[in-house]
């Protein structure tokens, strides 16, 4: 039977900077479209677009041998856990313009 791979979530999340990028998004109070209505629940979205990220990428180290190539080290598959880690870095960053660019 092949066992699945797993996935960056199970393994490690940068949750500081997940945690800092939350906060700033429910500080924001004034003049954004999320505080005409505040719903008891709320989930600031940079935690979501993080979490869904880490549940569809695969982690790159394991004992199950999902790296990039066969034979990958631990220190290779270090250096592509620090990158998928910028990644989500990139992902909650709170930005407001989100606009697309001009295509001739």
């Amino acid at each position: 039977m092949m066992k699945a791979p797993k996935k960056l979530i199970e393994v490690a999340l940068p949750l500081d900077d997940i945690n800092n990028a939350a906060a700033k998004e429910k500080a924001i109070r004034q003049s954004h479209p999320s505080a005409i209505h505040h719903w008891w629940a709320r989930r600031p979205l940079s935690v979501a677009r993080a979490v869904l990220f880490a549940q569809l990428v695969n982690d790159p180290g394991g004992e199950r041998g999902w790296g990039r190539y066969h034979g990958q080290t631990k220190e290779d598959a270090h250096i592509e856990r620090e990158r998928l880690f910028k990644i989500i870095g990139r992902l909650v960053e709170n930005k407001t313009n989100h606009s697309c660019p001009k295509t001739a």
